[in-house]
């Protein structure tokens, strides 16, 4: 039976368009980036300025921002090419937050982001996600807006100067990593307030 649904689940990823292989294979790097920052690895330590960054943090910044570029990838090749499906509208906005999400809920348990800040965050994101399942019921698809777009990008800036503990800003003792968090926090309110403002017709008359 196992084989069985291999076997099939195989034949559908093979369906697959380009676009939404490469959002497919964001999400499976997530599982990496995880264990990147989850098991102690005593790889040193690189001093800059006045911050010390553990390699492994940065071997985990590298990581994310390379999962992060393939948004940018997926999207303009889907635009380009005329490869915009439901499928991609769907998948491209989940595989962005399980990455951002992972990352801002890591940042919290290496110390170096408030947990409230991440709470905000990671609300708007169960908040969107709940009205797009409401859509779905409704046989609405509802694709990410700009404002969303914009959001995650400063939401993967704000992670990345995180992981990199503020480098290369740390050598002229801007606290660049900090505004970042505090910009990614700010937009993903707005954006999210937008994006109900736009949507509430599929909460009105959904049944």
């Amino acid at each position: 039976m196992f084989p069985m649904t291999l076997y099939f689940v195989s034949r559908r990823a093979l369906k697959l368009n380009i676009p939404n292989r490469i959002t497919l294979s964001r999400i499976l790097l997530i599982p990496f980036f995880i264990l990147l920052l989850v098991i102690p690895l005593d790889w040193g330590e690189l001093t800059i300025g006045e911050r010390v960054l553990p390699v492994s943090h940065l071997v985990s910044a590298i990581l994310f921002i390379i999962a992060s570029t393939t948004d940018w990838i997926d999207g303009y090749y889907a635009r380009k090419y005329n490869l915009v499906t439901n499928l991609g509208k769907f998948l491209d906005p989940l595989a962005d937050k399980l990455l951002v999400s992972a990352a801002f809920i890591l940042l919290i348990e290496q110390g170096l982001a408030p947990a409230w800040i991440v709470i905000i965050i990671i609300s708007r994101e169960f908040a969107i996600t709940g009205l797009r399942l409401v859509a779905a019921g409704e046989g609405i698809v509802l694709a990410a807006s700009q404002m969303g777009k914009l959001k995650t990008w400063i939401q993967i800036i704000a992670v990345s100067a995180l992981l990199l503990h503020n480098f290369p800003f740390s050598y002229l003792g801007f606290p660049f990593d900090l505004i970042a968090l505090y910009a990614a926090m700010i937009i993903t309110v707005v954006s999210g307030v937008e994006y109900f403002v736009k949507n509430w017709h599929v909460m009105r008359d959904s049944k």
